[in-house]
């Protein structure tokens, strides 16, 4: 468990611990490492990513590693190297757009060749929405259009994700992405403010639309859907971009706070419309669940692919999202004509 000590990254060692895992928390700072290590009872290995070796006994004896260390753009590429030397899987919790589709292009064909198993973002934000679209596509074997729409009833970032949405604009400019036509677009005009009908009880809502998130990296590099836009509550986004929004506070034991969601997929073909929507509790708690079941499946040989892989590709989308039903409420709504 690499940056094990962050506020996500102890949401994963209680989610280990409590399957049956002994994790192993790693990262630079000794000290929020050895408190973490003496809660649970742990072994403690310090690691940085500037020191390779250091990784490497981090790593050693280990049968998989979980990256919570952002920014991602300086982890990812480090990290994936010591699993590769190491030969084991390696899972991450990224949502910064431009570090996983570094990973899809550094690492793709390495890591195929290598037979090795690496799932970019299995967090929220990445293969959540991957799941739900996956589910959503059934056995449509191509799409026009999908659309992830979340459902935030607040958002108060970590200090992790302000560092990453930092270190993302810096390498994004002025430009915001977009995935249309089947390729990704750089633009420099505002993002549209539209109106989504979330299911009840949260109904019609402000969104701010092309809301990019890391699901559409995920989402194209396995569905052929040419045009795949996200939306993200207008509430949510003033949240998160407001300096003073303080962190995340918990609300019961587990340290979860009594932030909701609800993340409405539709997927669309011809005049036929399909929808999977999922609801929850605290975006960076349920990151835990998600990743710690698809670290279950890797390690048990429950995958249908190698290499760099999206969740909704590696993983069968429905049953592992039944899987999650103790964490997500999952409703698949019956298909409808929209012609």
């Amino acid at each position: 468990m690499f940056g094990a000590y962050g506020h996500t990254g102890r949401f994963v060692v209680a989610e280990l611990a409590a399957r049956g895992f002994l994790p192993v928390p790693s990262g630079r700072n000794a000290q929020a490492l050895e408190e973490l290590a003496d809660a649970h009872g742990l072994e403690a290995r310090v690691a940085s990513v500037e020191d390779p070796a250091s990784l490497e006994w981090a790593l050693a004896g280990t049968a998989a590693v979980i990256n919570c260390a952002g920014p991602f753009a300086s982890t990812t590429g480090p990290v994936i190297e010591a699993a590769l030397r190491a030969g084991i899987p390696y899972l991450d919790v990224a949502a910064e757009l431009e570090a996983n589709l570094d990973t899809f292009a550094h690492y793709r064909e390495r890591a195929r060749d290598a037979g090795a198993v690496i799932v970019p973002a299995m967090a929220f934000f990445g293969g959540l929405g991957d799941l739900l679209a996956t589910a959503a596509m059934g056995d449509w074997t191509e799409a026009d259009e999908a659309h992830i729409a979340y459902g935030l009833s607040s958002w108060h970032p970590t200090a992790g994700t302000r560092l990453s949405g930092a270190v993302s604009r810096e390498r994004r400019g002025a430009n915001r992405l977009r995935y249309s036509g089947g390729q990704w677009e750089h633009r420099t005009d505002g993002a549209p403010t539209l109106e989504w009908s979330f299911p009840d009880p949260m109904g019609p809502r402000s969104v701010i639309g092309e809301f990019t998130m890391a699901d559409i990296v995920t989402v194209s590099q396995h569905l052929s859907i040419p045009d795949v836009t996200s939306y993200m509550t207008a509430e949510a986004v003033r949240d998160v971009a407001a300096p003073r929004t303080p962190a995340p506070t918990a609300a019961d034991t587990s340290g979860r706070s009594d932030q909701t969601f609800l993340v409405d997929v539709v997927v669309r073909s011809g005049g036929a419309e399909r929808r999977v929507t999922a609801g929850g509790r605290d975006i960076y708690a349920v990151t835990a669940p998600l990743v710690a079941e698809a670290l279950e499946r890797v390690l048990t040989g429950r995958t249908k692919a190698v290499g760099v892989a999206s969740a909704g590709e590696i993983f069968d989308a429905q049953e592992f999202l039944r899987a999650l039903a103790p964490h997500i409420a999952l409703d698949l709504h019956p298909q409808k004509q929209t012609a």
